[in-house]
C-alpha cells in the first residue's frame, strides 16, 4: 500500500500530465522556501499559475478541493510571494487547484482555475 508521500507524488504526476496536455509550461515541481511548498508552478499566456494538488481515493468525506483550507491557502500564497520576488516575475498570477479522485475503477481530474485569491 502506497504511503502519503508516494500518493502525493503520483497525484502531482497526474496533475503535471494534465497541465502539459492543456498547453501549460511547467516551471517547477515541489518548489520549497524554508517550510513552505508549492506543488506545481506553471505558466500559460504570460500568467504564472500556482497549483495545489489534492488526491483522494473517493469523495465520501468531501471533494479533494475541499481540503485546501484557508490555512493551506495562506501558506501557498506566502510561498508564491517568495517565488515571485526571488525570480523577479511581473506576470499576472493565478492560484489553481487540481482535484484528483483515483481508485481502481476511475480517475477523475478536475482543474479549478482561480480556486482562491490572495487576501489583503
Amino acid at each position: 500500500m502506497p504511503n502519503n508521500t508516494q500518493k502525493g507524488i503520483e497525484g502531482e504526476e497526474i496533475a503535471v500530465a494534465h497541465l502539459l496536455k492543456q498547453g501549460y509550461e511547467i516551471l517547477e515541481k515541489n518548489w520549497r522556501h524554508q517550510h513552505l511548498e508549492i506543488d506545481i508552478i506553471a505558466c500559460i499566456n504570460n500568467t504564472l499559475v500556482i497549483v495545489e494538488v489534492k488526491l483522494r481515493a473517493n469523495d465520501s468525506y468531501g471533494k479533494p478541493e475541499d481540503f485546501v483550507t484557508k490555512s493551506k491557502q495562506k501558506k501557498v500564497i506566502k510561498a508564491a510571494d517568495f517565488y515571485i520576488k526571488e525570480n523577479n516575475i511581473f506576470w499576472e498570477t493565478r492560484f489553481d487547484v487540481i482535484s484528483i479522485i483515483q481508485n481502481p475503477n476511475e480517475l477523475i481530474v478536475e482543474h479549478i482555475e482561480s480556486a482562491f485569491y490572495p487576501t489583503l
